[in-house]
């Protein structure tokens, strides 16, 4: 079935749908991964993206009921070169095609996914429609340009869990409907260190690993109020990844502000963000963002170059992170662009990159035992 993508600047690429008919606005990134894609695709950090894979053959393994980072496919739209129809791969239980469109994602193939990186690379991301419907170029880069832009809408709240859970045994677990969220809620048997999960959006792979350093996890909502969390008593805070904007998530920046020297908080990419921005410090979008899982990472402290997965479109102002006894601990080898930092004497630790991979390298597994540590766990 023939589809057009249409950009705001009024580039079009001519491509096929292999998921049926539909239309879908959102704002065109790329994804350098080789590999991972039912992870991308179930990511909420992508929600209200058009996710563009660099790698050309995509569908080649299916998706299984076991590689998913969240309850549903977050994307708006997937962006292939080459669909591959048929699976070669004993773990796989549904094709890619199959899958997305039993989520109601359109898919498209059969067009030059170099062209449009490159042109992204060059003009930034930006916001696009993809149509099936026999529609002129210039309605559907109309289309486009009245799609709300990415930077000040609070995506947050699209993504985030209504209620609060326990994860156990790597799986969420609902909470009784009367459940009171103060410290009596945790277990009483041993003496794991209890974290509190404020949820921005997070993947799953964060929890296992979490779980994986014998931490006792229960996930918020994001708009838990700080006075909940003091009440929960938890040994540590961790802020989850998630989609967008930092700075409209105004209720989560006065939490986290207020919270911050009352337990060690451990804060990932828009975590990360929030917690620059509840210390004063500024983001703003970078051109196309960083997105795969090979992004070069320089970790001051020691000299070591880690690989790492990313998925961000905002980052945190290097000039603004002035307070003293902050420490700046990571920076991109590609652009320069702050990657962690820390706040010794407040128990803070924050990176921009994904320790927790899935999918993607390993390297970077070690700030989990760090945030352990932190506990005195």
């Amino acid at each position: 079935m023939n589809a057009l993508i249409a950009l705001e600047d009024g580039r079009c690429f001519p491509c096929r749908s292999f998921t049926g008919p539909g239309e879908v606005c959102g704002e065109v990134v790329f994804n350098t991964g080789m590999s991972g894609y039912q992870e991308v695709l179930t990511d909420p950090s992508y929600c209200g993206q058009l996710v563009t894979m660099t790698y050309p053959l995509i569908g080649n393994y299916g998706v299984n009921a076991e590689d998913v980072e969240s309850d549903r496919v977050q994307v708006s739209a997937f962006i292939v070169k080459e669909y591959q129809a048929k699976p070669s791969n004993y773990r796989a239980t549904e094709t890619l095609a199959d899958y997305l469109a039993r989520h109601q994602i359109l898919g498209v193939e059969q067009l030059d996914t170099r062209a449009l990186t490159r042109h992204i690379r060059n003009a930034g991301a930006m916001r696009a429609c993809i149509s099936t419907r026999a529609l002129a170029a210039d309605q559907l880069i109309a289309q486009a340009r009245a799609w709300p832009a990415m930077a000040g809408l609070d995506l947050v709240c699209r993504v985030s869990a209504e209620h609060a859970y326990r994860w156990e045994n790597g799986k969420p677990r609902a909470l009784p409907s009367d459940a009171r969220i103060d410290q009596t809620i945790w277990r009483q048997s041993g003496r794991q260190p209890r974290v509190a999960v404020l949820d921005f959006g997070i993947k799953y792979n964060i929890l296992r690993c979490l779980e994986a350093q014998g931490m006792e996890l229960i996930v918020l909502p994001a708009q838990t109020p700080a006075d909940t969390i003091v009440d929960l008593a938890p040994d540590g805070l961790f802020l989850s990844n998630g989609p967008g904007d930092p700075e409209p998530v105004r209720y989560a920046i006065d939490a986290i502000a207020r919270l911050i020297g009352f337990r060690p908080i451990f804060g990932i990419c828009l975590g990360h963000q929030l917690l620059g921005l509840a210390l004063g410090a500024q983001t703003y979008k970078l051109k196309f963002g960083h997105r795969g899982a090979n992004q070069p990472v320089k970790r001051l402290k020691t000299g070591r170059v880690e690989i790492t997965s990313q998925n961000h479109g905002f980052a945190v102002s290097a000039d603004s992170l002035s307070q003293p006894g902050i420490e700046l601990s990571h920076i991109n080898l590609n652009d320069n662009t702050v990657e962690g930092f820390r706040y010794p004497a407040q128990g803070l630790l924050s990176v921009q990159f994904h320790p927790e991979a899935a999918p993607g390298p390993h390297d970077a597994a070690y700030l989990f035992q760090e945030f352990r540590d932190m506990m005195g766990a």
